[in-house]
């Protein structure tokens, strides 16, 4: 379960995002970029990560 349960908040959130924005208007709307928000910055983050260990392995 351990493995599962990152990957499954993050659809989660991603369906909740997605959901919320095409259903609901004002508060919706906030709902939605926030949940759509999380997994855009864990990926900029986890690449930044990334970037930044390929860096230092080569020098």
């Amino acid at each position: 379960m351990k493995v599962w349960f990152w990957p499954l908040v993050v659809g989660l959130l991603s369906a909740i995002g997605l959901l919320s924005g095409l259903l609901y208007d004002g508060l919706g709307d906030a709902v939605s970029w926030l949940a759509l928000l999380v997994p855009v910055a864990l990926s900029v983050w986890h690449g930044w990560l990334r970037k930044n260990a390929a860096d230092d392995r080569r020098a």
